[in-house]
């Protein structure tokens, strides 16, 4: 005897997009960029301190998710296309997997004004917010550009 098995109903789950996540009250995926240009000791320390103050920041606060530390160590802030880790968190934020970027300044972001706008723009397109801290500006603010 051959027994009938009715069809399941398959669900698929896709991911938020940001947008649709910024109308929930979800929280922010938040991950952080850090850059030393140098490997001197004392930009090794910058660099471990920056680590360590973000990765802090971002899992103390309630309001965000961990999405990760991008960290490029010794590398120039002149072009992004050796910056492997920079390249990766622009992937990943392509992929709708971080809501906002924290870095130290804009120059840690990138020194080439290009490049760094053109990041930026990227990012805001993809409704991305990258905070600098020391200027205190949000990329998505109206004065971010």
């Amino acid at each position: 005897m051959v027994q009938k098995v009715s069809p399941k109903k398959i669900t698929v789950l896709y991911p938020l997009t940001n947008i649709e996540r910024k109308n929930e009250s979800v929280k922010k995926r938040v991950a952080a960029y850090c850059r030393v240009s140098s490997h001197s000791d004392e930009q090794l320390d910058s660099y471990f301190a920056q680590i360590s103050y973000y990765e802090s920041m971002i899992k103390t606060n309630l309001a965000y998710d961990f999405a990760g530390i991008y960290a490029d160590e010794g590398i120039s802030g002149t072009s992004i296309k050796k910056r492997d880790s920079f390249m990766r968190m622009l992937q990943d934020a392509r992929d709708g997997h971080i809501d906002m970027i924290i870095t130290k300044n804009i120059s840690r972001f990138g020194r080439n004004t290009l490049d760094c706008l053109k990041c930026i723009r990227e990012l805001r397109r993809l409704d991305v917010d990258v905070y600098f801290e020391k200027e205190n500006l949000h990329s998505l603010a109206k004065e971010g550009e």
